[in-house]
């Protein structure tokens, strides 16, 4: 059976960009709700994006340590469709929230040099266990600060039963995505940085290039 990776284009801040988006063929955009960031979007500006995204087409909503009474607001203000814990919340903490709001949430581990497959393994097994609400594992590269580097990790830390399951990120970009759909396989795949004009500009030839690149992945990883 052919496989086809999904696509979350994040960091997205303008209407332009949401519509680039969504024709560009992204199965999911990615709003981030981190005050820190030069991505950061509040919640009456995310709501506006909301108005410009086609029908079966995710959105999820990006947040770092922030609190439960937060993230409701959030949602109530902009329904997006899924939560992104990107800080130090533990299982617990996501689960709360993630019930709070009545949405799945993916947990993003950021994976340092000494991360070995066990411990994705490990981490995969505690969040599975601890809600329903649990959509999957992100994996991004260490970085002391929150958020995405622009920067690539090891992807040979990643075991398969991982991979199926797991949107990959950190430093993808046109030049390296079809190898990391090759390689790893994973159900998704998430980039920012590498699509961007310059910090939260999204440039649309980009962004289609990237989703054409993950094709190719796609299809050379079914010809074997």
């Amino acid at each position: 059976m052919n496989h086809r990776t999904r696509i979350k284009l994040c960091g997205l801040k303008r209407p332009i960009d949401v519509q680039a988006a969504a024709a560009a063929g992204a199965d999911a955009i990615g709003l981030v709700f981190y005050p820190p960031s030069p991505r950061y979007v509040s919640a009456t500006e995310a709501a506006k994006l909301l108005e410009c995204l086609p029908p079966f087409i995710s959105s999820v909503g990006l947040f770092v340590n922030a609190e439960v009474e937060l993230v409701r607001e959030i949602v109530a203000a902009a329904p997006i469709s899924m939560l992104q814990f990107h800080g130090d919340e533990s299982p617990d903490q996501c689960v709360r929230i993630a019930e709070a709001v009545g949405r799945p949430f993916l947990r993003a581990l950021r994976i340092r040099s000494e991360t070995q497959p066990a411990d994705l393994l490990e981490s995969a097994h505690r969040y599975r266990g601890a809600s329903p609400l649990f959509a999957g594992l992100l994996l991004d590269t260490w970085s002391d600060a929150y958020g995405g580097t622009g920067k690539a990790f090891n992807w040979s830390l990643v075991p398969a039963e991982i991979a199926r399951l797991a949107v990959l990120s950190g430093g993808l970009n046109v030049q390296n995505v079809t190898d990391a759909v090759r390689r790893i396989r994973p159900h998704a795949v998430d980039v920012s940085s590498g699509i961007e004009a310059s910090q939260g500009v999204k440039d649309p030839a980009l962004m289609q290039a990237f989703v054409n690149a993950v094709r190719v992945g796609d299809a050379d990883s079914d010809r074997r």
